[in-house]
C-alpha cells in the first residue's frame, strides 16, 4: 500500500502541472543550449586574451630582421671555425716539436714517426672538443688573459689524457717522455697562437669588423659613460646603434600590459637590426629591468646588464645567489699577508738584478750627463711616499741646474691638465737630457729607491707636495701604496694621458694590485719605453 502511494506520487511529480504549457523536459532543453553558448563565449574571450598577452610577451616576430641577424650569428660561425683550425695547427706543430725532443732523449724508440703522427692527428678532435667545453670559442669567456690561460691549460690537460687513451686503444706504446713534453710545449705554443689570434681580432674590431651591433638602454650618467667607452675603444668590439631612454613613460595600471620602455627598445632593435642590448642597471627599477630582459632574451638577443661598478678588477668579483637575487661579492683589499711580502721580494730581486746588469750603461750615462752640462749627475727631489712620508727620488739629471727656478716663467706654457706640468719643447732640458727622458733612462737610479724600500717597481707616480694641494679627497688613496717607477698610467700613454685618466688609473691600481698585475705592467713597460709612447 505504501509502495503504491509512493509510485503514484513519483508519477504525479513527473507529470506536467495544471496550466503549464510545457513540461519539465521541454524547459531543460533551452537551458542547456544557453549554458553551451555561455561557455563558448567565455572560451573565445579567454583565447583572445591569451593571444593578446602572448603578442605582448613576444614583440619580436620570427620574421624580424633583428631575429634573423641573431640566428645568422648562431649558424656556422666562420670565425670560430678559423680559430679552431688555428688551435689544431698549433697543437700538431707542438706535437712534432715534442717528438723531435723525445727522439733526442730516448734512444731506440720502437714507435715510428707515423704512429706518433697518427695519435696526434686523431687527438685533434679531442682538442677542439676539450677547448669548446672550456668555452674557449666564446669571446665573453676569454676577455681576460688569465682566464683564457687557465681554461687553455685545463683543456690541453684533457686533450693529452685523451691522446693517451687513443694510443692505448690503438695499442701504440708511445713514450711517456713524449706525453709529458707534449703537454709542456703545447701550453705555451697555443698560448702564443691565441695571443696572435687576439691581436688579429682586435685589429678587425678597430676597423669596424667582427663587431656586435647593440642598443644601449638608459639615459643617466652610467649609460653615457658606457656609450662613451664603447665609442672611444673600438677594440672592445661593440657598435652602438641607438640609445633608448631608460625611463618608463605612462606605466600601465595593469601589470600585464607592455611597458612603453619595452616597446621603444624593441623598435630600436628592429629599426637598427641590432643583435644585442646593453641595459644600464642604474637607469631603471628592478621590476622594469626584469620585464625588459625577459622579453629580449626570449627573442634570442644577447643581453648584457651593467653592474653599476667601474674600475674593479673582475677577478675580485664573483656572482652568488642571495635568496632569489644574484649578488656580486667583491674581494676586500688586504694590505697584509703574503701578497705584500711577495711584492716586496719581487721588487728587491728585480731591482738588484737590474742594477747589476745595467751598471756599465748607467756609468756611461752618468759620464755623459757630467760632460755635456755643468751640475750634479743625479737630480734629487722630495716626493710623497706611502702614508704621506717624504723621500728623495733619484734621477739622472736631464735639465739645467736651475730648472726649478725657471718653472715659474713656464707655467703658462703647460700642456698638461690638472696639477701636472708637461711641455713638448721644454727649454730647460739639456741635449743628453732629451735622449734619456725620451727613453726613460733618467728613471734608472730609482732602482736604488726600490731597494731602500721607498718605492716599488710598479705603483702610482711619486707626486710633488704642491701637486697634492690640487688633489680631490679620493685621490689621496694613492698614498696607501708605495709609488712606482712604472705603473698603469705610464704604460697607458704617460704624458699623452689626461689628468682624469691619470687619476682613474692610479686609483684602479691601488684597489686591484697583485703580483700578476705588477709582472704584466713591467712586461708592458718594455715596448712602451722602446716606442717612446707619451715620453717628453
Amino acid at each position: 500500500m505504501v509502495t503504491q502511494r509512493s509510485r503514484q506520487r513519483a508519477r504525479d511529480e513527473r507529470a506536467p502541472r495544471s496550466g503549464s504549457p510545457i513540461g519539465p523536459a521541454e524547459t531543460s532543453m533551452p537551458s542547456s543550449a544557453s549554458s553551451i553558448d555561455t561557455v563558448s563565449e567565455g572560451e573565445a574571450i579567454s583565447t583572445a586574451l591569451v593571444a593578446d598577452r602572448l603578442r605582448h610577451l613576444q614583440p619580436l616576430d620570427a620574421d624580424d630582421s633583428a631575429v634573423r641577424a641573431v640566428r645568422r650569428t648562431r649558424e656556422i660561425n666562420l670565425s670560430k671555425v678559423a680559430v679552431a683550425m688555428s688551435d689544431t695547427l698549433a697543437f700538431v706543430l707542438a706535437m712534432g716539436v715534442a717528438w723531435v725532443l723525445t727522439q733526442i732523449r730516448v734512444q731506440g724508440d720502437p714507435v715510428s714517426f707515423a704512429e706518433y703522427a697518427l695519435v696526434a692527428v686523431l687527438a685533434t678532435p679531442v682538442l677542439v672538443a676539450a677547448l669548446a667545453s672550456r668555452r674557449l670559442y666564446q669571446a665573453r669567456f676569454v676577455t681576460r688573459r688569465s682566464d683564457e690561460f687557465r681554461r687553455l691549460a685545463d683543456g690541453l690537460l684533457l686533450t693529452v689524457v685523451g691522446m693517451v687513451m687513443i694510443a692505448f686503444l690503438l695499442k701504440v706504446p708511445v713514450s711517456r717522455t713524449w706525453v709529458v713534453v707534449a703537454l709542456v710545449i703545447s701550453i705555451p705554443a697555443l698560448w702564443f697562437e691565441r695571443e696572435v689570434v687576439r691581436q688579429f681580432f682586435r685589429r678587425r674590431r678597430v676597423t669596424g669588423r667582427s663587431t656586435r651591433r647593440v642598443v644601449v638602454v638608459g639615459n643617466n650618467g652610467e649609460a653615457a659613460a658606457v656609450v662613451a667607452m664603447l665609442e672611444a675603444d673600438r677594440s672592445l668590439g661593440y657598435e652602438v646603434l641607438a640609445v633608448v631612454d631608460g625611463e618608463v613613460h605612462g606605466a600601465p595600471e595593469d601589470p600585464s600590459q607592455p611597458l612603453d620602455l619595452v616597446a621603444r627598445t624593441v623598435n630600436a632593435v628592429r629599426e637598427n637590426s641590432a643583435t644585442g642590448v646593453v641595459v644600464t642597471a642604474t637607469a631603471m627599477d628592478l621590476r622594469t629591468s626584469n620585464r625588459l630582459i625577459r622579453v629580449l632574451t626570449h627573442a634570442g638577443l644577447h643581453v648584457e646588464l651593467t653592474s653599476a661598478l667601474s674600475d674593479v678588477e673582475t677577478s675580485r668579483i664573483s656572482v652568488r645567489p642571495l635568496g632569489r637575487y644574484p649578488v656580486l661579492y667583491i674581494e676586500p683589499v688586504l694590505p697584509y699577508g703574503w701578497r705584500p711580502i711577495a711584492k716586496r721580494c719581487f721588487d728587491v730581486v728585480v731591482a738588484s738584478t737590474a742594477l747589476v746588469l745595467l751598471a756599465v750603461p748607467m756609468a756611461v750615462v752618468a759620464a755623459l750627463v757630467k760632460i755635456t752640462s755643468p751640475g750634479p749627475v743625479l737630480f734629487r727631489q722630495r716626493r710623497l711616499g706611502r702614508g704621506g712620508e717624504f723621500f728623495e727620488v733619484l734621477k739622472f739629471r736631464s735639465m739645467v741646474p736651475d730648472a726649478e727656478a725657471r718653472l715659474i716663467d713656464l707655467r703658462e706654457s703647460n700642456e698638461a691638465d690638472g696639477p701636472l706640468f708637461k711641455m713638448t719643447d721644454d727649454p730647460r732640458v739639456t741635449r743628453i737630457g732629451r735622449f734619456i727622458r725620451r727613453t726613460s733612462i733618467d728613471e734608472l737610479p730609482q732602482l736604488w729607491n726600490v731597494i731602500r724600500g721607498e718605492m716599488s717597481l710598479v705603483g702610482p707616480r711619486p707626486a710633488l707636495a704642491n701637486e697634492a694641494q690640487d688633489w680631490s679627497p679620493e685621490l689621496f688613496n694613492r698614498l696607501r701604496v708605495r709609488p712606482g717607477i712604472t705603473g698603469m698610467w705610464q704604460v697607458s700613454g704617460r704624458s699623452d694621458t689626461g689628468f682624469d685618466e691619470y687619476t682613474r688609473l692610479d686609483l684602479y691600481y691601488v684597489d686591484n694590485w697583485s703580483l700578476l698585475v705588477d709582472i704584466g705592467i713591467v712586461l708592458r713597460t718594455i715596448p712602451s719605453v722602446l716606442a717612446a709612447r707619451g715620453a717628453r
